[in-house]
């Protein structure tokens, strides 16, 4: 039997946001949460050397899992081994290896909601049972420890996210840390999205590992990094799961594309230009902030890391699909539904990505401030 999944309504709203474009209107994409920027320009630079002196092939490349396991003692002080690490073609083939090497057809998998539509319908797609938690703003929008503790019977599987998407939102580490000690006294095994690591405004986001060796953790070189089309990941795993996992990979997406990882291997020391974005991306935040109350938007969760604005919009719309579209095609700026992260409650709600330009956030909200002052309120009424 086949799965039933819903569909990615933001994939949608963009075909739109294409299609005004082609006629003509001038768009601002804010639907999707990738960086308007480029690789690194070392990173450029080594792929076109690259292509002028290798012929390539399937291969994982050595220097580039030193330099990630190099990167874990840095930045976290935990050791791994470069063998623990599996590139992957992005993060959504490291997340569908970490499930499927992970769990069996029929088990439960919690995860917090809102969250990215990929984990429940990729637990739907696998034949898993997604156990999503409903998280508002007196948990900052996240699982916590006590959520675990409270289920009956354990899950066999918990996915955590920090920074959140769509939220932004990072979990502590006192309550990481608790997170660690449940799932350890029940059996749940953790699989941790740390994609959005590198983007904070407050506090570094710590890694899961800091506090259980035994997670696995999903990473990719799509966000920090600024190279979404180069559709490069990696999925790190204890030991002793290494053999089903490397099992698994060979078999259903063999290597991670061979140019990616040369440029990677340079992108990692780009620090400079990569906080350059970061600078960016903190601007656009502020100018956000600051002017969403005047939009009517008050009630946002706190957007602590990744590239988000996650609004409450129940005082305009119980439709916030209809809402987006109606958004574009009045002022030309696209966004994400919440019907997408929440099945429930997220009629309720909309996501920004702020990864643009600050002259296109600014654009933005010099658009959107007549539209939500005198067209809001009938946002759905022609959509």
């Amino acid at each position: 039997m086949s799965a039933q999944i819903d569909p990615f309504h933001a994939i949608g709203i963009s075909t739109l946001a294409h299609r005004l474009k082609a006629e003509g209107r001038s768009i601002i994409h804010m639907e999707f949460g990738q960086p308007s920027t480029g690789a690194p320009r070392a990173a450029v630079e080594a792929a076109h050397r690259v292509l002028d002196t290798d012929g390539m092939g399937y291969w994982e490349s050595p220097a580039l899992k030193a330099r990630i396991a190099r990167h874990y003692a840095e930045t976290y002080g935990v050791t791994v081994q470069p063998d623990q690490l599996i590139l992957t073609c992005g993060a959504s083939p490291a997340l569908v290896l970490a499930l499927v090497s992970s769990f069996q057809p029929g088990d439960r998998v919690a995860l917090a909601r809102p969250g990215y539509v990929a984990y429940r319908n990729v637990l739907k797609g696998l034949h898993m049972v997604p156990v999503e938690i409903a998280s508002g703003p007196e948990d900052r929008f996240q699982l916590t420890a006590a959520h675990l503790a409270a289920l009956v019977p354990a899950p066999a599987g918990v996915i955590i996210a920090s920074p959140a998407n769509p939220t932004g939102t990072i979990i502590e580490a006192a309550e990481l840390e608790a997170i660690a000690g449940v799932c350890r006294e029940r059996g749940i095994r953790i699989i941790s999205d740390e994609i959005y690591h590198g983007l904070s405004y407050v506090a570094p986001a710590r890694s899961v590992l800091e506090f259980e060796p035994e997670a696995l953790v999903v990473n990719s070189f799509s966000k920090y990094f600024s190279m979404v089309g180069w559709r490069l990941g990696w999925l790190l795993v204890p030991p002793e799961h290494l053999p089903r996992a490397r099992a698994f990979v060979g078999n259903m997406f063999l290597t991670a594309p061979s140019l990616s990882q040369h440029a990677a291997l340079a992108a990692m020391d780009a620090r400079e230009e990569l906080q350059g974005h970061l600078d960016v991306y903190r601007r656009n935040r502020q100018l956000l902030l600051d002017a969403l109350p005047a939009l009517g938007l008050a009630e946002i969760a706190p957007p602590d890391g990744a590239f988000y604005i996650w609004a409450n919009i129940a005082h305009l719309t119980d439709d916030s699909l209809a809402f987006c579209k109606q958004l574009l095609r009045d002022t030309g700026v696209a966004t994400a539904p919440g019907v997408d992260f929440d099945p429930v409650d997220g009629r309720h709600f909309f996501r920004m990505s702020f990864a643009v330009s600050t002259p296109q956030i600014q654009e933005a909200i010099a658009r959107m401030t007549p539209w939500f002052a005198t067209a809001g309120a009938a946002a759905t009424a022609s959509a």
